[in-house]
């Protein structure tokens, strides 16, 4: 079984697009969000992926990641999505033996900029650029299933 342990931070600036690979267009839509279980359709740039997650438990939660046809996303996108979509640009940031994921949010959750650290186990430490800035891994506001429900616009 797979597990996600995962960090997220606000972004203070922009410094980090100085050593930003080229960035992703993403979609995504929940086809299914309780606190128990989350079933997301995305589309990244031309690639199609369904994502079942458990519950979070601090930065750990179970995942589950298939790759699916893109046309296939972009319909259940388009007819399942049970919430409003997710469209963000993510761009990876290499720092040290790390990748951040930085995600340039758009449509209703535009002017919201989180970075995201994948680790492999919750106390393994990594480098805190300079444009990191307040962790928002315990804040519920901040997951994608709840902004695709309540947009950062409108807080």
């Amino acid at each position: 079984m797979a597990t996600e342990i995962e960090r997220k931070f606000l972004v203070r600036d922009d410094s980090w697009r100085q050593q930003a690979a080229p960035g992703v267009r993403l979609m995504q839509g929940y086809l299914a969000a309780t606190p128990a279980v989350t079933v997301r359709a995305r589309l990244a740039g031309e690639r199609g992926v369904l994502t079942i997650k458990g519950a979070t438990r601090g930065i750990r939660r179970r995942e589950f990641e298939y790759p699916i046809p893109a046309v296939d996303a972009k319909a259940m996108l388009d007819e399942l999505a049970a919430t409003g979509i997710i469209e963000k640009t993510r761009y990876p940031v290499r720092l040290g033996p790390h990748t951040w994921e930085l995600d340039v949010f758009a449509g209703d959750n535009v002017g919201l900029v989180v970075a995201e650290l994948e680790l492999s186990r919750e106390d393994e430490p990594f480098e805190r650029p300079s444009w990191l800035g307040a962790e928002v891994s315990d804040d519920p506001r901040y997951y994608n299933a709840n902004l695709a429900r309540h947009p950062f616009t409108q807080w």
